[in-house]
């Protein structure tokens, strides 16, 4: 797949692996600016950020008087952790992805996420937005069962009681109930216009190549001019009378997918506009993108299950928008202190009696309903 920007975004650690996926049982745990290169990372010129001394012994992070202590980030750390060794095996520490190792990039998610978790509690208190007696009393029972199921190697090396579980859980819950109090006029109603996905087949003829790294080498004049030969020539195959474009996708195309269903605002803008100008059955001229030179089919304007999935796709990005203008304006006005000696020492805890993995799976069992 070369230019669906949908999934440009999807790269990165996160995208393949079960374990982010189980970070993300917030419906806000979407990398919102200002939290998401760590609570002592600048975002703005407007962000107070102090890295400063008095700490608490395992006070990891201040947020306007809220703390993270050293037992919180243990939690969300060391269960990351497991579950990446429970799809990957303990190999998976040796990759690494432009110089930054994966340890480091789950450690540096866990430090953003549960700073995210306590701004937003701060939040929440400026909404006058509170757990319900009952949903506290759900935290209490979720921190029961999951601390029931750690042995004693597990609560000492991560030095958790079941308070401070609880004290997880509910800041879990909070956060995502102010999330839903700050979205909770977005109209959920989308037409099927605006949601509309067409479904197209085909054939790119590239104008770059790779190097050994992966670098990407443009085409000489010359070489450009041959594949735009070659384009013409799929196109005359394609406009003749029988021709199977499906076996011109095979013979000539050089994308790894032959066939996209896609809404406005998805794809490269010369490919869509194209696209969302043809009929059912009708072919394109020669259109370029950054990629090369495409002929594409369309082979349906409209599709039910893909629109469909599309309009919740768009409230979804509308409810994160909301909140997310609004989140970017508070966070600016904290300030945020970050315990840089203690952080930097925390690393994984390297125990084969040590496997608890199942924290975020809990939370989604007792909190279905705010999720």
């Amino acid at each position: 797949m070369l230019w669906d920007k949908k999934k440009e975004k999807e790269k990165g650690w996160k995208s393949r692996n079960r374990a982010s996926r189980h970070l993300a049982v917030l419906a806000v745990s979407i990398w919102l600016s200002g939290v998401s290169a760590g609570c002592g990372a600048p975002v703005d010129n407007n962000t107070k950020v102090v890295l400063t001394t008095g700490f608490a012994k395992d006070e990891i992070f201040r947020i306007e008087g809220i703390s993270c202590r050293l037992p919180e980030i243990m939690v969300y750390l060391t269960n990351s952790q497991n579950q990446y060794e429970s799809v990957y095996g303990p190999e998976i520490w040796k990759a690494n992805a432009e110089g930054v190792t994966l340890e480091q990039n789950i450690k540096d998610t866990a430090l953003a996420r549960i700073a995210q978790i306590k701004t937003m509690n701060l939040l929440a208190k400026e909404h006058g937005v509170e757990l319900s007696d009952q949903e506290t009393e759900m935290a209490k029972e979720a921190a029961k069962a999951y601390f029931s199921s750690l042995n004693d190697t597990e609560k000492v090396q991560m030095g958790v009681t079941e308070e401070v579980i609880a004290g997880l859980y509910a800041e879990y819950a909070l956060a995502n109930k102010v999330y839903q109090f700050i979205i909770r006029d977005i109209n959920p109603e989308i037409s099927d216009d605006e949601a509309r996905t067409i479904t197209v087949q085909h054939v790119l003829v590239k104008t770059y190549a790779l190097d050994g790294t992966g670098a990407r080498i443009e085409y000489t004049e010359n070489a450009k001019a041959k594949a735009y030969e070659r384009a013409k020539e799929v196109l005359d195959l394609a406009r003749q009378e029988d021709t199977d474009f499906e076996q011109l996708i095979e013979k000539y195309s050089e994308d790894n997918k032959g066939t996209y269903s896609f809404g406005k605002g998805d794809m490269e803008e010369n490919f869509e506009n194209a696209a969302f100008n043809l009929g059912t059955g009708e072919i394109s001229d020669i259109i370029e993108t950054k990629y090369g030179y495409h002929i594409i089919k369309c082979i349906t304007t409209f599709d039910r299950t893909e629109t469909d999935a599309n309009k919740v796709k768009i409230v979804e990005e509308r409810k994160k928008e909301v909140f997310g203008q609004e989140y970017d304006t508070f966070v600016r006005s904290l300030t945020r202190n970050l315990n840089e000696e203690l952080w930097n020492s925390v690393t994984f805890l390297n125990d084969p009696e040590i496997k608890t993995s199942n924290f975020f799976d809990i939370y989604g069992e007792y909190f279905k309903d705010l999720q």
